[in-house]
Parts: C-alpha cells; structure tokens; sequence
C-alpha cells in the first residue's frame, strides 16, 4: 500500500496518463469537482488560491467526479472547455472519475481511508471536497465542501507547508 500520492496516476483529458510523481515537492491540494454543483463557485477561489502560491511550490489538481447527485454531466472536451473557459482554471484539470463507490479511483481509495487528526475517515461526503498534501506526498488535512479554499485555516496550512523546505 503507498504512503504517499506518487505511486498514483490520472488521465488528462488528452488521454495521456500522467504520474502524480510530477508534483513531487510542491504543496498539493486535491479536489473532487463538479460543474453543476451549488459549490461551483469553488472554481473561482480555488484560481484565487493558485494564483496566490503556485510560484512558492504549491499545486491544485482537480478531479471531476459525477458521483453526488450526477453534478458533473459533462465529460471529455466538453468538460475541458468548461473548466478552462467558463471557470479560467489554469491548475490541472484530470478526466472525470469515481471518488467513491465500487469504481472508485485509487487515488481517491487511498485519500478515503485516510486517519487524520484522530478522525477515521476522510471520505468525501459532497463534491469539492479537499485534501491537502505536503511535500512529501504524505495526506495531512482535509477539508470538507463548506471550507472555502481561501479561508484562514487552510492559507495557515498551506503557508506551514510551504515553508518546511
């Protein structure tokens, strides 16, 4: 079993596998997405937040997921463009997975069973919900779909971990 993210892969909407090894020593958050969801206005902040770190080490990575509700009806470039144009995301955006259930993605079944803080389980429970991984590649917090990306508790965490080098 990995103890950290780069053992996992995840497609880009070009079809091409990509190795979660390429982030290797950035700060890295994680978020299952969702176009027709309330909380798509999460796009807006998690660029916000991007925008304001990735020049000191730090990574969003996006994961669409038609898992709560069927909030993400899109897929393939109909998805890219989505993102790209109607969000103006310029963090990476993966193909469209399953976060949970029979299909799950195996990242996603190594993020859920995660014990963090003295909770036993991290599963996402709605779409954005987040992770956030340190340089090491190692789960170290998440936050659930109400935590604004751009709240103080997570720039406090996302700051600790930028300046551990």
């Amino acid at each position: 079993m990995e103890n950290n993210i780069y053992g996992f892969k995840a497609l880009e909407f070009s079809g091409k596998e990509r190795s979660l090894e390429d982030f290797a020593g950035k700060v890295v958050l994680i978020v299952n997405t969702a176009s027709g969801c309330y909380f798509r206005r999460q796009f807006k902040t998690l660029e916000r937040l991007y925008q304001q770190y990735k020049d000191q080490g730090f990574e969003i990575l996006a994961f669409p997921s038609n898992d709560f509700r069927n909030q993400e009806p899109r897929t393939g470039l109909n998805l890219e463009t989505y993102c790209k144009i109607k969000e103006r995301v310029t963090f990476p955006v993966f193909k469209r997975i399953h976060v949970k259930g029979d299909y799950i993605h195996p990242l996603y079944q190594f993020l859920s069973n995660k014990d963090l803080n003295g909770v036993l389980q991290s599963k996402p429970l709605w779409n954005f919900h987040k992770y956030l991984i340190d340089r090491n590649g190692k789960v170290v917090d998440f936050y659930h779909t109400v935590t604004s990306p751009m709240s103080a508790r997570v720039q406090r965490k996302i700051q600790e971990l930028l300046s551990v080098k």
